[in-house]
């Protein structure tokens, strides 16, 4: 190949290398910055835990987040270091708020229901209080669906005793799958689903995360979005 073609194939490549990362950004910018109409479903916000970093919760409110859950506690031993950081951001700034326990098969219902309650003040105005069922793939531990049902409704009543207002289940689809819990336990129930309604519950939901991702001034890393069902 001669000297001259070889440099308008190399310069070909660069150009072409660069088209295709601009039309990349452009499409994961379409995707990071997509939320649901706000005709469609006007309460919406956001789930945030200490991954989430340093938030600026002013522009958050100014950009359209209504409401906050942030994760207070996960399993038997956890507690959010940033959980009494991001209800106070979320409250100065106008927003509802609420906590969520991170439910893991690993851990007993006491000490979950214990890490939840010590970390999580008593608080008229918060939010319901929310219990997120999700599968770890590092904890082999696997009940049976009678057993666990019998766990859930232990820690259930011991947060909803604390916070004074029945919980919300927020039931990830590998956790639903496995033990159909909507359709076990009487709670209303929060879903996951990337950019479509999700529907792998026996019962409709009140809340959709829409996005796992989002992008928004205010949480320039993203956070998972969510709506209210109307």
């Amino acid at each position: 190949m001669r000297p001259s073609t070889l440099k308008r194939w190399t310069i070909g490549l660069v150009l072409l290398a660069l088209l295709v990362a601009v039309l990349a950004g452009l499409v994961w910018g379409g995707i990071t910055g997509w939320a649901p109409s706000r005709k469609d479903y006007p309460v919406q916000g956001l789930y945030v835990s200490s991954g989430d970093g340093d938030l600026a919760w002013p522009t958050l409110a100014t950009l359209g987040a209504d409401f906050a859950y942030v994760r207070a506690s996960a399993g038997g031993s956890l507690r959010d270091p940033r959980f009494a950081a991001n209800i106070k951001g979320a409250r100065s700034a106008g927003m509802r708020y609420g906590a969520v326990h991170e439910f893991s098969l690993c851990a007993d219902e006491a000490s979950q229901a214990q890490q939840f309650i010590t970390t999580v003040p008593r608080d008229p105005d918060m939010l319901p209080p929310v219990v997120s069922l999700e599968l770890d793939e590092t904890c082999k531990t696997r009940p049976d669906r009678a057993m666990l049902l019998g766990e859930l409704n232990t820690l259930l009543n011991q947060i909803e005793n604390h916070a004074g207002k029945p919980a919300l289940l927020r039931i990830g689809r590998d956790f639903e799958d496995e033990y159909q819990i909507s359709e076990g336990l009487a709670r209303t129930v929060w879903l996951i689903g990337d950019f479509v309604p999700p529907d792998y519950a026996a019962k409709r939901w009140v809340m959709w995360q829409s996005s796992s991702f989002y992008r928004i001034n205010g949480a320039p890393d993203g956070v998972r979005w969510n709506v209210v069902r109307p």
